[in-house]
């Protein structure tokens, strides 16, 4: 059951991730989702400037071991996301370009935003 539970967080940690990276685009659509989405690509990129672990990483750990798992360190995206990337370690200035990735995307898709707010705005 623990093996199960600590796949899932992996799931909800991956979802999480994507939704940081790419959470503007719902935005676009609708744009209520910014109360969702801007606290969670600035929690992301915080994340990663400052090389933090994220929370859910010690809590899939836990469930690893009580499951009878392995556990490792470092944080998800090192263990995961990173080597399917990078073949290298997960080093700061790769944090820092990551966390400067989730800004500028999501001020790109912002700008859009608010591009496509200012429009309607004046089409009324």
């Amino acid at each position: 059951m623990y093996s199960l539970l600590a796949d899932a967080v992996i799931v909800v940690h991956f979802l999480f991730i994507a939704f940081v990276i790419a959470g503007g685009l719902f935005v676009l659509r609708r744009p209520g989702l910014a109360w969702l989405h801007v606290p969670a690509a600035v929690w992301g990129a915080l994340i990663e400037f400052a090389g933090w672990i994220c929370p859910l990483t010690p809590l899939e750990n836990h469930l690893r071991l009580l499951s009878g798992g392995e556990v490792y360190s470092g944080d998800f995206i090192a263990h995961y996301i990173v080597p399917v990337i990078y073949p290298a370690h997960l080093t700061a200035s790769t944090q820092y370009i990551l966390g400067s990735l989730v800004i500028a995307v999501n001020l790109t898709i912002y700008a859009l935003v608010v591009h496509r707010y200012i429009l309607r705005r004046s089409q009324s």
